[in-house]
């Protein structure tokens, strides 16, 4: 009996040692992360504004409503604005008003009703998919048009999800592209995406930064801030932090 705990202990001190700190719904802020979101009205206000692209429609201030949690205590920000109805993209959308290249992103997200469809713009260039019940390259959890839909890791509507992100910017010398920006995800805790090289940016001129530049293809060297997509569906956002990083190496895996 006591080879066996020895041994069960140190197994479950294995696992211990090979968790990935900051991930999974609920995780707090890493160590100089800063929260983004908060749930609250004063937080939406102060860091965040509308991306006012060329398909932008509607006016500050912000028009996203605070609501309760539907799960648990406290509010949470609901992308709520009707200039977006009828899935709009980019009439709506609300971005940092601080801009990023390399980052850690930890960010909570419920979607309300079937279909429901926002996403996670990265630089304000790169989606992370949030749609309910599409399961392909254009679905939830997707670097959307770079990889299939990792939904088996999607809990489902009316619960809370969490996406982990590490995010390496696209680099340049002598101002020409020569490195693609670089991601990593957890999806609900299990990891989902290593190293993906995201080509471009889709969706057009009215999806982010360089939509219109080239087909999507155009990267420049510019940061951008995190984009929260609005498309008239009741998806809910809380528990955002993100950790400005300088990742040398072309690697966004983890650290364990």
């Amino acid at each position: 009996m006591k080879v066996l705990s020895l041994l069960t202990l140190a197994v479950v001190a294995a696992v211990r040692s090979t968790a990935i700190a900051g991930v999974g719904v609920g995780a707090a802020p890493l160590p100089g992360a800063e929260v983004i979101l908060d749930g609250s009205r004063a937080m939406l206000d102060d860091k965040w504004i509308y991306w006012e692209g060329p398909s932008f429609k509607s006016a500050m201030p912000i028009k996203w409503k605070i609501v309760d949690d539907p799960v648990d205590k406290g509010t949470v920000v609901m992308t709520d604005d009707r200039a977006a109805d009828g899935g709009k993209f980019g009439h709506a959308d609300i971005v940092t008003k601080k801009t990023y290249r390399d980052f850690r992103l930890h960010i909570e997200f419920i979607v309300m009703k079937p279909r429901g469809n926002s996403g996670v713009y990265l630089q304000n260039r790169y989606e992370i998919q949030i749609f309910d019940g599409d399961k392909t390259q254009h679905g939830m959890g997707a670097v959307i048009n770079e990889t299939e839909s990792p939904y088996d890791a999607y809990l489902g509507i009316g619960k809370w999800n969490a996406y982990d992100i590490n995010f390496r910017a696209a680099r340049f010398k002598d101002g020409k592209l020569v490195e693609k920006a670089l991601v990593s995800m957890y999806f609900n805790g299990k990891k989902v995406h290593s190293n993906v090289h995201i080509n471009q940016v889709w969706g057009g001129a009215g999806s982010g930064i360089d939509g219109g530049n080239d087909g999507g293809k155009g990267i420049t060297d510019v940061p951008g801030g995190l984009k929260l997509q609005c498309e008239g569906h009741d998806v809910r956002f809380r528990n955002a932090w993100i950790k400005e990083l300088d990742i040398q190496e072309p690697s966004t895996d983890f650290a364990e």
